[in-house]
């Protein structure tokens, strides 16, 4: 290299030009740019020298205009056409004879500069540029063709986000300078403009960065793929935390304020796929044949009862009493038969299994079959003939099973009653349904019965958590002589169907409950009756299980148990009634025992999320009722101690049936009733803060 040679050099990633000026050592040169500015040069950092020409600094920029008009990228296309052929490589000058018919400087430069920059049609080998092959141009004018649509794409994209933002925004906000007509047609036009944004956003083409967005809001750190989700939120120059991208999902109207994270946590599906519903709609308009149509037992004659909330759907249990001929009175337990529309193994069957349980919500469920199925041809309808799994029990004067028969069957349900009008109907004695008050007298009988045999009665008010239209409603459910008639009821169908099963050999889904080591009487009687002694029998009991293998069940006081009653509702039961009803055709079972062994630790794991998913979603529209109303006065009472030297307690708040821990800044004694007020909540953190009122003003917390 000598004075006055211009040469190229990178500064931070960026092409340079400059005039050598003068060595500096042994090795370096200092070179001037065009803007006068002085650099210090290695020869390995000069990536280009402009040869046969001296220059003075101030005529690069001069060079620089000469080169511009000659920086045509697609004129590398034409040369490649040309030299694809012969395989052979070209040197810049060689290039600039080709594309210029010119050797000069600026046109020399120009060659190097457009093969330099160029990815698609040569590849750099030494001091010279080979080009590449038809097979490689086309393919990576097909991967440049994918890379401009993904980013023509996230463009758009980034675009809609603001624009759907920007209108949201709008949409919310008054218009004070124009009449209320005025600002209503604007505000219209805004939610319409957002809304049609918000269709596209669900484009499979954009679903993918907003399903990571989701997903980062819900899991946060422990989300997989975050980086579409940081690099949007980044691009909307938004926080890159789980808060921030929930709170841009609120923004964009994708997610309400009180979207239900542990849905998404806990994955449940809560939508059905459309090949569900097309089999579901199959199933209705043309019934698969009835394999069981030849040895249904007629029992139309009967009336029967189905007794439930004024808001369920699924009606899957009714009640009979059959009076017989030696004076005897027979009950009847329907229970609903799903099966009648489905085969193991078949699409239902298997979204079935995959959900395992309908999911009750406080804003709703989410049901383990299609709704039309479920609450239609499924479910047992008044006024209509329905097909069913029916048992017929006789007790003895104990309460005792003294004879018992199970069938499939035909019924015709006569009333649909609530919990409420049947303690009208007991409480009136009405003469008319006469069958209700026997229904209930063996119930209490039953009740009485399995208390002779060690079952273990617990008592707790039970919170019933409703929101609709974003209005919460909390309802106390406790024991009613109508909720004990049917819980009694269920019960022994359980028992009756298990019998069958343990006599006969069956695998079916046996629920077993080990027996518990309660507190002595003594210590139960320095209790509190009521609330505070059940809790203190409910910690001691042990978690029930599900097995092939029947066992005791110790709080139902039986030797054998299978829930059978809830087949629309739960998979367990589901199995249980394809095992029992290929039984009493005389059929294979569809399961053996290691089949049903692999479904019930399967659908079990399922169950056990779906109930924690109840269990977190109820505490947070409690939680979330209790923020709302921050001057209401709460009786609470202290159930039991559970940190003694943190002051931590667990309460019920007795007006709404809920259970928290809470943390005082005092001691306090179990079966205390304290009277606190809200000082602060926050659902979504799991956190709320209550100011205890009266003696001992104090702020105590739950988390």
């Amino acid at each position: 290299m000598e004075k006055g040679t211009l040469v190229e050099f990178r500064l931070h990633g960026e092409r340079r030009l400059a005039v050598l000026e003068r060595p500096e050592g042994k090795k370096h040169w200092i070179a001037v740019d065009e803007y006068g500015q002085s650099h210090t040069l290695h020869p390995r950092q000069v990536t280009y020298e402009v040869e046969n020409a001296t220059y003075k600094p101030t005529e690069v920029s001069a060079f620089r205009k000469q080169v511009e008009p000659l920086l045509d990228p697609s004129s590398l296309e034409v040369a490649w056409e040309l030299l694809v052929e012969e395989e052979s490589g070209v040197q810049p000058e060689t290039m600039a004879q080709l594309l210029f018919s010119d050797r000069n400087p600026p046109a020399c430069y120009a060659a190097y500069y457009l093969l330099s920059e160029d990815k698609l049609y040569f590849k750099q080998k030494g001091d010279r540029y080979e080009p590449r092959s038809v097979t490689q141009v086309t393919e990576l004018k097909h991967q440049l063709q994918v890379e401009a649509q993904r980013v023509q794409e996230w463009q758009e994209l980034v675009n809609l986000l603001q624009q759907i933002l920007q209108k949201r925004k709008q949409d919310s906000v008054p218009y004070p300078s124009v009449s209320s007509e005025c600002q209503e047609t604007e505000a219209q036009a805004a939610r319409e403009d957002w809304q049609d944004g918000l269709e596209i956003l669900r484009q499979t083409k954009y679903r993918a960065r907003i399903e990571a967005l989701e997903r980062f809001a819900a899991l946060g750190e422990e989300s997989a793929h975050r980086s579409p989700a940081l690099e949007l939120l980044a691009k909307l120059e938004v926080q890159q935390t789980p808060q921030a991208a929930f709170q841009l999902l609120v923004d964009l109207g994708l997610w309400g304020a009180h979207e239900n994270l542990f849905l998404r946590r806990g994955q449940v599906p809560t939508q059905f796929s459309p090949k569900v519903l097309e089999v579901s709609q199959c199933r209705i308009t043309s019934p698969p044949p009835d394999n069981d149509s030849h040895q249904r037992l007629d029992l139309t004659h009967l009336k029967v009862y189905t007794i439930d909330d004024e808001g369920t759907k699924e009606i899957d249990d009714g009640l009979s009493l059959e009076y017989l001929a030696d004076g005897r009175q027979r009950l009847w337990i329907h229970i609903a038969d799903p099966t009648r529309w489905i085969l193991p193994g078949d699409e239902l069957d298997l979204e079935a299994r995959r959900r395992s349980t309908t999911i009750y919500l406080p804003t709703g469920m989410i049901p383990m079959f299609p709704p039309d199925l479920a609450t239609g041809p499924m479910s047992l309808i008044q006024g209509k003939t329905c097909c069913a799994l029916s048992f017929g029990v006789i007790l003895d004067e104990t309460g005792a099973v003294e004879d018992y028969q199970i069938h499939t069957s035909l019924i015709r349900p006569t009333y649909r009653l609530t919990y409420e009008d049947v303690e009208e109907i007991l409480s009136l004695g009405i003469e008319a349904e006469l069958e209700i008050a026997a229904i209930a007298a063996w119930a209490a009988r039953r009740r009485m019965w399995r208390a002779t045999q060690g079952a273990i009665s617990i008592s707790m008010p039970e919170a019933s958590i409703k929101v609709q239209n974003d209005e919460i409603t909390i309802h106390v459910l406790e024991d009613s002589q109508a909720r004990n008639l049917v819980a009694e009821m269920m019960i022994l169908a359980g028992e009756v169907a298990a019998r069958y099963g343990q006599v006969n050999h069956l695998a079916l889904p046996f629920r077993n409950q080990a027996q518990p080591e309660l507190p002595s009487d003594e210590e139960l009687l320095q209790l509190p009756p009521g609330p505070v002694r059940a809790c203190a029998i409910r910690r001691c009991m042990p978690r029930s299980e599900v097995s092939i293998t029947p066992a005791r069940h110790a709080s139902l006081g039986l030797d054998t148990y299978a829930q059978v009653t809830s087949p629309i509702r739960r998979y367990n039961d589901l199995l249980a009634h394809f095992q029992l009803k290929a039984h009493l055709r005389g059929e294979s079972l569809p399961f053996n025992d290691h089949q049903m062994q692999e479904l019930l630790l399967s659908v079990s794991s399922t169950a056990q999320e779906a109930t924690l998913v109840e269990r977190q979603t109820n505490r947070y529209w409690g939680l979330e009722y209790l923020r709302r109303h921050p001057q209401e006065v709460w009786q609470a009472l202290v159930l039991r101690t559970l940190r003694e030297h943190e002051n931590l307690v667990l309460v019920m708040i007795e007006d709404l049936g809920l259970e928290l821990a809470v943390r005082f800044n005092r001691p306090i004694a179990t079966g205390e009733w304290l009277t606190v007020r809200v000082a602060y909540a926050d659902p979504r953190q799991d956190v709320i803060q209550f100011q205890e009122l009266q003696s001992h003003p104090s702020e105590v917390a739950i988390g």
